[in-house]
């Protein structure tokens, strides 16, 4: 069964991250469907990838990893043997990707946003803080687990239709 997903016709995602890199890296898996995120993360994650992605969101990399619930001393050491993520730690990794690109087409889509608008960051500032919508929590609170991101991004939906308040 899984022999189909890594068939050699299949094209490599991350040979396709590019065309979907229209923002920056930090936004480019929202662009990819599910299949190709899931693709992606099967394939290996780059865990320089961690270092990029808390760099463009401007926050420390410890900082982020604990967001994450990432083991720092782990994913240090991936790095430094240019590892790939685990699958479970590549999920995560995508899933603030996802959350990042939802927040730049939203933001591009109602025409609003500057020139230099910069979602990751945006994003950064903005999950650090309680949300009355996430029962008090700060959406940082609930990164850490696909649910959890699947309440944040309904949140962002939420913001971006009116609905919340």
């Amino acid at each position: 069964m899984s022999a189909s997903l890594s068939s050699a016709a299949a094209p490599a995602v991350s040979d396709r991250l590019g065309s979907y890199a229209l923002h920056g890296a930090a936004t480019a898996a929202y662009w990819l469907s599910p299949m190709e995120r899931s693709q992606r993360v099967k394939q290996g994650v780059p865990a320089r990838e961690v270092v990029t992605l808390a760099d463009a969101m401007g926050l420390p990399r410890d900082q982020f990893m604990r967001v994450l619930g990432l083991a720092r001393s782990t994913v240090e050491r991936k790095i430094t043997q240019r590892g790939p993520l685990s699958q479970f730690e590549g999920e995560k990794l995508v899933g603030i990707e996802r959350l990042i690109g939802q927040v730049d087409a939203m933001v591009r889509e109602a025409g609003s946003a500057p020139d230099n608008f910069d979602a990751a960051r945006w994003f950064a500032r903005w999950m650090a803080d309680p949300v009355p919508a996430l029962g008090g929590l700060a959406p940082q609170d609930l990164l850490d687990t696909a649910d959890g991101r699947e309440a944040v991004s309904t949140l962002l939906y939420q913001m971006k239709s009116g609905v919340y308040a």
